[in-house]
């Protein structure tokens, strides 16, 4: 189940007794794992007594010792595993089934615990990966405990996950704010919740306002580099040359390659392009988003610039960004093909 079943699983009905959370997302592994340990062990002075913690898969002979501990001073004994590798997908195919693999009496007894513990005894297993659901132990815990898939997140569903972060802080967000914030999350090459969820509570640091504005985005999320690629499409977009020239070179000393540039470049032409083409042939502003697959402010935003665009423009500035990423890649040319780009595209 996603995350946002498994919380919703854990706060109905007694908690089972087996869990395992696994997946690439370590954001909501933690997060959930915390929420077990709060609902096992609300008080955090039991935690000392009742919590037995394991940093990486030990060996089955001492975990299963640890399973079968009966609680001293407690009324139950947590089993909390990270890096549980025996969950994770072997590399070789033909280790991965569990059928013609040498006898584990150990793994067999384990997987026999694991299907019927001490009623005194909950476990909890985290695995940074995918795990092999084909395993054997991997379709006892399904069974008989809770599974929580942890996928990482994408660009187009990061909405729902700032909607619930929002309500959990008692907190709104303007507008402007929320599409900036979903645009620089579209240009991360990699969405870190953790880091997302930390430059959301520097919001709390930077206002008491019950409404977060783009102002207050701009502040907490400064340092990112992708801020100034996301203003440099800005820029782009209202056709300010000497802005863009500035925020190109802002970007590079921020490290930001050449080749992401490009693409994001590339990427936003285009889409200037398809919401130029859109209105068009008649669509209306605020309609574009849902046949762009955009957030519809976004997507508004893009058909109010597209407007200061002829659509030979964009579609020649699409041929020549191709041009210029042969050329970049195959080193005949450095980054003044960029500025050059820049400069043919905003010109009016």
């Amino acid at each position: 189940m996603t995350y946002t079943e498994f919380m919703a699983s854990l706060a109905k009905g007694a908690p089972p007794h087996v869990f395992l959370l696994a997946g690439e997302e370590s954001y909501y592994i933690r997060r959930a794992e915390e929420a077990i340990l709060r609902r096992l062990l609300p008080d955090s002075e039991d935690r000392a007594d009742a919590l037995i913690r394991y940093e990486e898969m030990p060996p089955i002979e001492a975990l299963m010792e640890s399973l079968e501990t009966a609680p001293f001073f407690t009324d139950k004994i947590v089993v909390l595993v990270r890096d549980a590798v025996i969950f994770r997908a072997s590399k070789k195919k033909e280790d991965a089934a569990d059928t013609p693999a040498p006898k584990d009496t150990g793994a067999d007894r384990l997987i026999a615990l694991l299907a019927d513990p001490p009623p005194t005894t909950y476990v909890i297993f985290t695995l940074a990966a995918k795990p092999d659901k084909r395993r054997k132990l991997y379709q006892t815990v399904e069974k008989y405990g809770r599974v929580m898939e942890s996928e990482p997140l994408r660009p187009w569903n990061v909405e729902n996950w700032l909607n619930g972060r929002l309500r959990e802080m008692g907190r709104s967000m303007q507008r402007e704010a929320r599409a900036f914030f979903l645009n620089v999350v579209g240009m991360m090459p990699t969405i870190s919740l953790e880091f997302l969820d930390r430059q959301l509570e520097k919001l709390l640091l930077y206002t008491d306002s019950a409404q977060f504005t783009e102002a207050d985005l701009r502040a907490a999320f400064s340092e990112m580099p992708e801020v100034s690629v996301f203003a440099l499409m800005d820029a782009v977009s209202a056709r300010d040359v000497r802005r863009s020239l500035d925020l190109l070179a802002r970007c590079r000393a921020d490290g930001v390659h050449f080749t992401v540039l490009l693409a994001l470049l590339v990427r936003h032409v285009r889409q200037l392009w398809q919401a130029k083409r859109l209105l068009m042939q008649g669509t209306p502003p605020k309609g574009l988003g849902k046949v762009m697959g955009l957030h519809p402010f976004i997507a508004e935003k893009l058909g109010n610039h597209a407007k200061a665009f002829s659509e030979s423009t964009l579609h020649s500035a699409v041929l020549a960004l191709a041009d210029a990423d042969y050329l970049l890649k195959t080193g005949q040319a450095g980054d003044e093909l960029l500025e050059d780009a820049l400069i043919r595209l905003c010109r009016k």
